[in-house]
């Protein structure tokens, strides 16, 4: 069976879309870590054994002004 087309992914500058494949102790401390030093939202865990959660890096888009 051939894969179904995807629609190209939008991604906001400054946020990624970050997949973690590891146990439920690795997940929680890979997240602790990162939370020490950016904005993430809830991990959710989905049947596939990922966690999926977004990490906010802060407003990475050019400048229109050229500031």
């Amino acid at each position: 069976m051939a894969r179904r087309e995807r629609r190209p992914r939008q991604h906001l500058p400054g946020i990624a879309d970050i997949r973690i494949g590891a146990d439920d102790a690795t997940v929680a401390l890979v997240v602790d870590v990162l939370r020490r030093e950016f904005n993430l939202t809830e991990p959710e865990p989905y049947d596939s054994g990922f966690t999926y959660l977004r990490l906010d890096t802060g407003n990475t888009a050019p400048d229109p002004d050229g500031d």
